[in-house]
């Protein structure tokens, strides 16, 4: 796919400013952070919405880095309200919200929660990719790790069930799985819990854990 424009750090930054806190679904709150939600938490934040629609995702049709699927962008209740009336999003029902979600997972990505600056309530959840994503980009390519999101959990490797197949290294965003002389290596520090991986391994070799 042909490139698009690319984000810069000042943008960047800026986005680290004007989006705070969420509550996730065990009611902990991480200061000044985006969240990286797992599947199942994602799930309970649309089932406690009372209105959800769906939109284009602002990053993959900015930058036009890869072909995954652009109508993914989920907002909830009051944001959702906000995004129908600008006729930037549409309303679904739960069982479409799950849908896509599902969608997102099987395509790869990675799902962030967004709140505004001094607020609590998620607005949106994004399911991002390491080639367009603003946040993710910031994490890898200037080091903003501690000022954009924030994981309870991680991604425990079970060396005596994984066959080294590489699966899960395609699928991380977080380049915190790799290959060394045909051999998983796993590197605890760069895992942020999202489970895309897990929900690619044939040998059930990982499992979703509360971050020590």
């Amino acid at each position: 796919m042909s490139a698009g424009k690319k984000w810069t750090k000042k943008e960047i930054r800026r986005f680290a400013d004007e989006l705070s806190a969420v509550t996730v679904s065990v009611n902990i709150v991480v200061e000044a952070k985006q969240k990286i939600l797992s599947l199942g938490q994602v799930e309970k934040l649309l089932r406690a919405s009372k209105k959800v629609a769906v939109g284009d995702c602002e990053c993959r049709t900015r930058v036009r880095g890869c072909d995954a699927p652009l109508d993914v962008c989920l907002y909830l209740d009051e944001a959702a309200k906000e995004q129908i009336k600008k006729g930037f999003g549409k309303e679904i029902t739960l069982e479409q919200a799950i849908g896509t979600l599902k969608r997102t997972n099987e395509a790869g990505l990675v799902h962030l929660a967004f709140a505004d600056k001094g607020k609590q309530d998620t607005r949106y959840i994004c399911s991002c990719c390491s080639c367009c994503c603003h946040c993710i980009v910031g994490m890898q390519k200037y080091g903003f790790n501690d000022s954009l999101v924030s994981s309870e959990m991680i991604a425990v490797q079970n060396d005596d069930l994984c066959d080294d197949c590489g699966l899960c290294v395609e699928r991380c965003h977080f380049k915190a799985r790799r290959m060394a002389n045909d051999h998983l290596v796993f590197d605890a520090k760069g895992c942020f819990g999202c489970g895309v991986c897990l929900t690619s391994c044939p040998q059930d070799a990982v499992s979703l854990e509360k971050r020590p």
